[in-house]
Order: C-alpha cells, then structure tokens, then sequence
C-alpha cells in the first residue's frame, strides 16, 4: 500500500457528509506551508465519556460518490485525524482478492470501512495516546457501484488509562506505529557503518597526507635554490600563485557566506528539534522553523561573505551582500512561482493562501534582507580585512600544466568528492526522504544531527585529500574547486531523489512532479552551498598550514 500525498482533486471528490458549518481551524504557517487544511471532524467525544456505539448519520450513496470511494479504496487512501495534536491514520476502506499486478479482477470486492473506533490514553487528566480503527464486521460491500447503497456511518470510543505515557513522552509510540517503519535499529546499523566509514576514511587520509607532507617539507626545506629550480614538480613551485584570488570573487564570497548561513541554521534547526522546542509532530513545524531560522541567520551571510570579498580586496561590498541576500531565496521563489501556478491549476490546497505568500515575503524583505545588509556593515566596519598570506603573491600567473591523466582532472575529482561523502548518509536519507514525501513521522533527530556533523566533516577532508593532490600538479586555481568539490554531495542528493521518484515514492502526474523535483532541486541546491564552504575553509586553513611552513622568497 502507499502512503503518498493525497492527490487533493480525488480527494475533493469524496463525498462528505453535509454539515451547517464545518469548522476551519486557523492555520500554522508551518501546515499553509505543506498544504493541510485542518477541519474539525462531526464526532462528538467528551472526556473519560464511553460510547458504545453511536450513529453519525444515514445517508444513500448513488452510482458516482460509489465510484469515488472505489478509486480511493483501491489508490490505497488513508486518512488523518488528531487529537490533542496526536496524529491517528486509517484507511476508508479495503479490498479482498486483489490481483496485485492487474487489481481489480473477477470476484475480487471492495469494502468501505464506515464505524470508526476511537481508542484514547489518559494519565493525569492529558490525552497521552491516540488510536483508531475500523471495524471490518460492519464493513459494506461496494464492488457493485451502479447500485444506490443505503451506508450508516457512526463510531464508539473507548478510554484507557496509560501508567507508562507521560504527557512529554507521548511521542514515542509513533517509532513503531503500523502506518511507521519499525527502523530504530536500521538506523543505528547504519550510523554506525556510516561513522566507522567515516573513521577509516579520516585516519587514512590523515596518515596519508601527514606522511606526504612530512616528505614534502623534509625535501623542500633540504633544497637550495639551484636545486629547487631543478625540481621537476610540487606544490612548492606555486607559492607564488596558491594566494592568487578567484575569479567573480564576490559572486564566490555569498556562495560561501550563504554556505555558512544555511549549515548554521540546518544545526541550529536540527538542535531545536531535538530540544523539543519545535514541534517534530506537527506536520510543517519544522519546514516553519526553517523559514524562521533563516531570517534570523541571515546576518551571518551578510557578515561571512562580506568579510571574506574584503579580505580579497573586493571593492564593491554591497553588491556582494545583494548577492548574499538572493542567492539561495531566488531560486527557491521561483521554484514556488512555478509549483503554485501548477497547483493553482489543479485546485489543490497544496497551492499557498495569499496571507501565507505575504507572510514570506514579508520575512524576507523586512527581517532578512535587512539583517544580511547589517551584518555586511558590522564585517566592513568592525571586520578584520587583512587576509595574512603566507607567502607574497606574484604579478604574473603561472601557467598550469594542461597534459594531466583523467584521473587527475578536475571532473573525475568532482565525481570522488561527492561519492564518498553520499554513501555515509546514504541509509539515512532513504528515512527523511520517506518523512518528507510519504507522510511519515520521523522523530530520530539525534541521529540525523550525528549524520549531518559526519557529512560536513568527510566532505571537508575528502577535499582537502583532492586539494593536496591539485596543487601537487602544480594547478594553483583552488577556491572555486574545492566549493565544487565540497557540493558535489548535494548533486549526488538530487540524483538519489530521481532514483527515488521512480522507484520508491509511487509518485505520478504534473502537480506531485513538479513539487517532488522542484523542491528537492531547492534542498539540493542548500546542500551544495554548505558543504562547498565548509569544504573551502577546511581548504583554505590547509593551504595556509602548509605554505606557512616552507621557508620561501
């Protein structure tokens, strides 16, 4: 059975049942956000009150609300209530003697599910616990659908006392609910491979690179200059050139601000879920959290990127703080601006109220531009600017050897540099993937903290290993490359949600498309600027370490 995003036009086309008014509840960002519009359901339940069983309504369903319900049922839909904020699923209904591959076949008959029984928890007066099911002896026979079928709705509640459940652990049972995986341990198996990876990796890149570098410094602190004229190779020959600012060096400066900014606010979101101070529970919480988060961050952007174009000598800040300020919120608007227009088109709640689109952008404009333009201010006014290069830079440009073996060419570095890096969290993403998009639960927040610190860090020194290797070959235009080389596992991430798309979601049509591929070309991009810069800095105190320790001119 999936358990994808309910495609919002068949699900308008349920039948419901009349009331004078039903309920809207008024919205969180977080659920305008993700396209949930809560109302409040007609069953009638008071506190520690039994009902055995009690009738909602008699109603006669005709050939085409028949029709609907049978799509449903056999499209596996389930639906969402809660209490309390307690989520609770069921499905509408069932079907017996299925054909798996062709479905509905001769014989096989379709049931609809119309008692509900609500199973609630209490312990000291709060509702801890939230179930229900549906009673399959009262179930109703809707294989034939051009017959009219007189269907009597109604439901019982029973209360139980829960000793065990407390009001702040009442979350826990959602680990292993039947409509969640039961995947604690595999979660642990694979943090564990994933960190023993990681541990291997580090400690053999380190031995490796100290060993070099020892031989290196040796041999190049032995030489004279005659004889280092000589030398063949190195990365002591570009001295000269390894300082040598990069090009568009302030559309390079906010991508590494930007990096920063959003490898601060995914720790910071990642902490406060783990805290418990944004609800994990609640669906669009932390999608709302992040919005919030980044306003706020965004004066580390502006501080960051401007801090860094000055310490290159960059002489037009501002336009390097706008870049800071819109780089990463540009893309995403436009993703939305597409994805909205489509929904809008389908009728869909997933397409944002108004209020919901001012809300954002009022954020934006109003908190976070200006916080990115102050901390430019505070880095050009109060920042350090003096960049403390080891080694003077030359006036003219080495050449850089081109007759290099692919294996030792930037593109085949790029594809190792995201590889190694993706397979460490490669388990984990199935999880959040499956959280995102198949209205799961997850809750492990404590692992996926461990496994992001893991991913900034092998990406760093998988980097620094290729860098070493690049100015070994005497190719002395680092910056950009080792931003690339650090973001590769976001182009890795995107590629996996293609794979996904196809073989793990059940996903199809234009809306769940162009949401699925929009929105993750978004979290792709994201990852991409943080990893490249933590992967820069890590480079950049590399370069520094190792120059800084040869005597040169």
């Amino acid at each position: 059975h999936t358990h994808d995003d309910i495609d919002d036009e068949a699900e308008d086309a349920l039948p419901r049942q009349k009331r004078e008014a039903r309920l809207q509840h008024k919205q969180r960002l977080g659920e305008s956000i993700t396209g949930d519009r809560r109302e409040t359901a007609p069953f009638e339940i008071t506190y520690k009150d039994t009902i055995e069983w009690r009738q909602l309504c008699k109603t006669t369903l005709g050939p085409d609300e028949l029709e609907s319900f049978k799509k449903a049922i056999h499209n596996s839909y389930f639906f969402e209530m809660f209490v309390e904020d307690l989520p609770m699923w069921g499905y509408i209904g069932d079907v017996s003697d299925e054909d798996v591959v062709l479905g509905e076949v001769e014989g096989s008959k379709t049931y609809l599910f119309p008692h509900l029984h609500f199973k609630l928890g209490t312990n000291k007066g709060n509702i801890v616990s939230a179930t229900v099911t549906t009673d399959s002896d009262r179930r109703v026979d809707i294989t034939n659908s051009h017959k009219p079928t007189e269907v009597q709705f109604s439901y019982s509640v029973d209360w139980v006392w829960e000793k065990d459940l407390t009001w702040k652990t009442r979350m826990s049972r959602y680990h292993d609910s039947r409509f969640l995986p039961g995947s604690f341990e595999i979660h642990w198996l694979s943090i564990i491979n994933s960190f023993v990876l990681v541990l291997l990796l580090t400690a053999f890149l380190t031995i490796i690179l100290m060993r070099v570098l020892k031989n290196d410094f040796s041999r190049y602190m032995e030489l004279d200059e005659e004889t280092m004229e000589e030398e063949e190779s190195g990365w002591k020959l570009i001295h000269g050139d390894v300082f040598r600012f990069p090009e568009n060096s302030s559309l390079f400066c906010a991508s590494v601000g930007t990096g920063v900014q959003l490898m601060l606010c995914t720790f910071a979101v990642l902490v406060l879920a783990l805290t418990g101070a944004v609800s994990t529970t609640r669906r669009g919480s932390i999608l709302a959290g992040c919005i919030v988060v980044y306003c706020i961050t965004s004066f580390i952007s502006g501080y960051a990127s401007t801090n860094l174009y000055l310490k290159m000598n960059g002489k037009a800040w501002t336009r390097c703080v706008l870049l800071a300020a819109t780089l990463f919120p540009v893309p995403v608007a436009a993703v939305f601006m597409i994805v909205n227009t489509i929904a809008l088109g389908h009728g869909s709640t997933s397409a944002l109220p108004f209020g919901t689109i001012f809300t954002l952008t009022f954020l934006y404009v109003c908190i976070s531009v200006p916080l990115c333009v102050f901390g430019g201010s505070v880095a050009k006014n109060y920042g350090r600017h003096d960049f403390n290069a080891p080694t003077r830079t030359t006036k003219v440009a080495r050449e850089i050897p081109t007759d290099v073996p692919w294996y030792r060419g930037k593109p085949f570095q790029m594809v190792i540099a995201g590889f190694l890096p993706f397979s460490a969290i490669y388990i984990e993403l199935h999880y959040i993937f499956a959280s995102m998009w198949g209205h799961q639960i997850y809750t492990l927040f404590g692992i996926l903290l461990f496994a992001f610190v893991l991913l900034v860090i092998v990406s760093s020194f998988i980097t620094v290993a290729l860098l070493y290797f690049q100015l070994a070959r005497e190719d002395h235009q680092w910056w950009w490359a080792t931003f690339f080389n650090g973001g590769m596992t976001g182009i890795y991430i995107y590629v996996y949600s293609i794979f996904y798309y196809y073989h793990r979601s059940g996903m199809s049509g234009l809306l769940q498309s162009s949401f699925y591929f929009g929105y993750m070309a978004a979290v792709s991009f994201g990852f991409f600027l943080m990893l490249g810069s933590a992967a820069f800095y890590m480079s950049l105190a590399f370069v520094k370490h190792i120059y800084g320790r040869i005597k040169c001119d």
